[in-house]
């Protein structure tokens, strides 16, 4: 805990209070001046502090709201009669929800501010928690699930681009903090919603609608620090906002997007997919394959706690390729070995963790002028990289589950489509280093190399 404090404090010192101009600026907006023009720094440090909050309890909900889907989903499929191709185009195509929002985020920042929008994605999220519980419906849950999405795709922008804009000192470590609180949330996460889906109220029991509802209603609690503090805008950071023709124009954006589209894609399939792998494929029970996913997230948030600084040191792009063929390997080797070897699902969350917070602190250093435009042009393209990569999953599944189908057999073809849909989760992370490579090669040539 000495440590934590100790590098949040660092941080601060270094990246704002140590750095005068870009921090009277980036706080101006809520400090106040003495007669001689002098700043009072305790204004500047309350609302530094209330922006950290902001990010962290935002983060800790998005985890909420992103890994609470995991034991639902089996439950889902069992009230719906829906198949593993419905699932993966259910999953795909809340995606293109995320991917709506990421691209007209960016205006309506730009129009009524980030705060305003951020407000507004935790209230889209709370609102998407009644909709889900009065769905009755595959159609109305599908429309449900795209509006959270909405939600989520707002938030992500929002958050990341905060963060870009006040996290000028040790970047990685910061970044990886951050999102630190997104795993620490989804550690609970799948066992938390394990639980309420049992809870009996009233003769009534929540099961998965009432699930939704409780853990989505938690996204009241950020707005608060949110409401209380003020966004640095963008002219205040010391940015220009970048054409997107220009960003177009770099081969490293491209590789960027790569990077970051297979990582997520290795990333949030697990919580959609290893608890329905494991309650299939091995025939675990649902509080065994939810611990599972829940190992899976201790591995992801103490890997984003501990591996930030790592990321600091050795370089972001070197960080990326070590990290992402960890992960890769481990999820195949989970899948060659069996149920013997389903620890190493769990392991491999220490290799993906560190992925999208180290490609955001790349982003915050290699686009500082105009972060917000870089920020969105990914994001964006990563949904549309997410949406593709939900969907080949439950493609894969199903159309190797019945390219094994067997009579005498008949688990055998769901255990092999289940196997190859998993094994797909891996080849992400492998692709990602992949990219990663060629991102280092490109950024070394050009003596950019972060």
């Amino acid at each position: 805990m000495n440590s934590f404090i100790t590098l949040l404090v660092g941080s601060t010192a270094g990246g704002h209070h140590l750095k005068a101009q870009s921090d009277t600026t980036a706080q101006g907006s809520e400090t106040t001046r003495t007669e001689a023009g002098r700043v009072k720094p305790r204004f500047a440090k309350r609302n530094y502090y209330l922006q950290l909050a902001t990010v962290f309890v935002g983060f800790f909900i998005f985890g909420f709201s992103e890994n609470i889907k995991g034991p639902a989903i089996p439950r889902i499929q069992t009230d719906f009669g829906i198949d593993e191709m419905q699932v993966g185009t259910l999953l795909s195509f809340n995606s293109l929800g995320y991917l709506l929002a990421c691209s007209f985020t960016a205006y309506l920042a730009r129009k009524w501010g980030a705060k305003a929008v951020t407000l507004l994605a935790f209230g889209s999220m709370a609102a998407s928690g009644v909709l889900i519980f009065a769905s009755r419906t595959y159609p109305a849950l599908s429309g449900s699930y795209f509006f959270m999405y909405v939600g989520n795709g707002m938030l992500e922008i929002a958050l990341a681009v905060l963060a870009a804009r006040i996290f000028v000192g040790n970047t990685g470590t910061m970044m990886n903090l951050a999102h630190f609180f997104y795993g620490l949330s989804s550690i609970v996460a799948p066992m938390i919603a394990s639980g309420l889906m049992s809870v009996t109220i009233g003769g009534y029991t929540l099961d998965w609608r009432g699930m939704y509802l409780i853990m989505l209603s938690l996204s009241v609690i950020p707005m608060i620090p949110a409401f209380l503090s003020r966004f640095p805008g963008e002219e205040e950071h010391g940015g220009e906002r970048v054409p997107v023709k220009q960003l177009m124009r770099d081969p490293a954006i491209w590789l960027i997007v790569l990077v970051l589209s297979f990582g997520v894609i290795s990333e949030m399939a697990v919580g959609g997919w290893l608890v329905n792998f494991l309650e299939k494929a091995y025939h675990w029970n649902t509080s065994s394959a939810s611990g599972m996913l829940s190992a899976f997230f201790i591995c992801f948030t103490f890997a984003r706690l501990l591996l930030g600084p790592v990321t600091d040191k050795i370089g972001f792009t070197l960080s990326l390729i070590l990290f992402s063929v960890f992960s890769g390997l481990c999820t195949l080797a989970a899948i060659w070995a069996g149920e013997p070897g389903a620890f190493l699902f769990a392991a491999a969350g220490i290799g993906i963790a560190p992925i999208y917070p180290t490609v955001m602190a790349l982003i915050a250093k290699k686009y500082r002028s105009g972060s917000d435009s870089a920020i969105t042009f990914i994001v964006t393209l990563m949904g549309v990289g997410s949406v593709i990569g939900n969907y080949l999953i439950g493609a894969i599944t199903d159309g190797i589950k019945k390219l094994f189908a067997n009579a005498s057999d008949p688990e055998l073809g769901l255990l092999r489509g289940l196997q190859a849909g998993y094994a797909f989760i891996g080849v992400c992370a492998l692709l990602c280093a992949l990219c990663g490579a060629v991102l280092f090669a490109y950024l070394r040539k050009r003596k950019e190399l972060l």
